[in-house]
């Protein structure tokens, strides 16, 4: 009987499911700077104490009826200060980037599209910038013009166009070469135009998605600069002058110390995992060698 050859039987294919789901982390991340910044928005309307008010029969105290996370070395309420200091840090934090991130675009884009000496001069301004210390400058800023939030976002805002400026221009060297402005260009399309309508909506969404690394930065450059006396002054709170006024307090109260600054941590932590998720998702280069 002759053996009857079978030919061999093709696998299944294996069907796979791309998935788009944000990891829990991120999910994590996005639900607690969702609270935090809506918290800091709905802070005037809160069931909140008054946060400079002060209760003189409970100084220092830990976590308690009427006080949820205790009050610090004045009396105050902890809570109703992180509220309102979220407020201060979050307004800092987002219009100096906003600030810096506008400035820096602009100079990149012009800068990477025109080339030549328009580029040659906004590199040497960017270099010049980024040579001198940015602790003295906010320090030299805060003695000319007396500590408050406004000074705080200029001077901030300022050190962050160098980054912003790179990261736009590297983006701009690399959409300016494809075939679709190219094309536009061709055809007649202006270069002022052809910049606004063809390279400037590609190069937008990866500064944005670093925009929230950087606003961590920012954030704690914020609380450093208020924990050494150049930052928001008393009585209006801010995260890092929490941290300030309890240091004196630490050994005997430190949950003065560690509630603020448990908020600064776990939001900064928050920023840093949504922007590393978009900067992943989001082509072209999102890095700045600086």
């Amino acid at each position: 009987m002759a053996d009857v050859k079978t030919a061999p039987a093709k696998a299944a294919p294996v069907k796979t499911r791309r998935t788009n789901r944000l990891p829990v982390v991120v999910w994590v991340a996005i639900i607690w700077a969702s609270m935090v910044v809506s918290a800091a928005i709905l802070a005037p309307i809160l069931p909140l104490p008054d946060p400079n008010s002060a209760d003189y029969e409970h100084i220092a105290a830990g976590p308690m009826d009427g006080h949820l996370l205790g009050t610090d070395q004045l009396g105050r309420d902890i809570l109703s200060r992180i509220v309102w200091g979220a407020q201060a840090s979050l307004q800092i934090g987002f219009v100096a980037v906003a600030l810096g991130m506008t400035v820096g675009m602009a100079l990149g884009l012009l800068a990477g599209y025109f080339r030549g000496w328009v580029d040659a001069l906004i590199s040497i301004v960017v270099d010049i910038v980024l040579a001198f210390p940015a602790l003295v400058f906010i320090i030299v800023l805060v003695a000319v013009y007396g500590p408050s939030a406004q000074i705080l976002i200029l001077g901030l805002g300022a050190i962050m166009v160098p980054t912003f400026t790179r990261l736009a221009r590297a983006n701009t060297l690399v959409w300016s070469q494809r075939e679709f402005v190219m094309a536009a260009t061709v055809l007649g399309s202006r270069r002022l135009r052809t910049l606004w309508r063809e390279i400037l909506p590609n190069v937008l969404p990866g500064v944005l998605s670093y925009a929230f690394l950087v606003v961590a930065v920012v954030m704690v450059a914020e609380g450093s600069l208020s924990f050494l006396g150049f930052g928001i002054q008393p009585p209006a709170s801010s995260w890092g002058s929490m941290i300030a006024g309890g240091r004196q307090s630490l050994y005997n109260a430190p949950h003065i110390v560690a509630f603020p600054s448990i908020a600064l941590l776990v939001t900064v932590m928050s920023f840093n995992f949504i922007g590393d998720y978009l900067r992943g998702r989001t082509p072209g280069r999102t890095e700045v060698t600086l």
